[in-house]
């Protein structure tokens, strides 16, 4: 790849991103949401953590050793964070971030 196509690459993905990032404010700032966008605002991030713990635990063999032990403290924890903490997105880093010490250092 030459470096006119990467540079032209790298404009397309700038473009894209902030065309991305406008779009809402363009096309929603007059008027009220869709009920499609407001149902994914409702209902995504308890979708999202949703995903996470199914993809936790899908390669998970309960009847070895360690018996999924650490997966499941990763989502224990998340799941205490959440419910003190009320907020979806401190609780998806936190929760990711003791899993995967959990998983690297035990």
């Amino acid at each position: 790849m030459s470096s006119m196509e990467l540079y032209i690459a790298i404009a397309i993905m700038a473009l894209v991103n902030f065309l991305t990032r406008v779009f809402p404010f363009i096309f929603f700032s007059k008027r009220d949401l869709p009920q499609s966008l407001n149902f994914i605002e409702k209902f995504f991030p308890a979708t999202i953590m949703t995903i996470l713990v199914f993809y936790t635990l899908k390669d998970i063999n309960f009847s070895l050793y360690p018996h999924g032990i650490k997966e499941l403290a990763g989502i224990f924890f998340t799941a205490v964070l959440h419910l003190t903490l009320k907020n979806y997105l401190i609780s998806i880093f936190l929760g990711t971030i003791f899993y995967m010490a959990l998983v690297q250092y035990l």
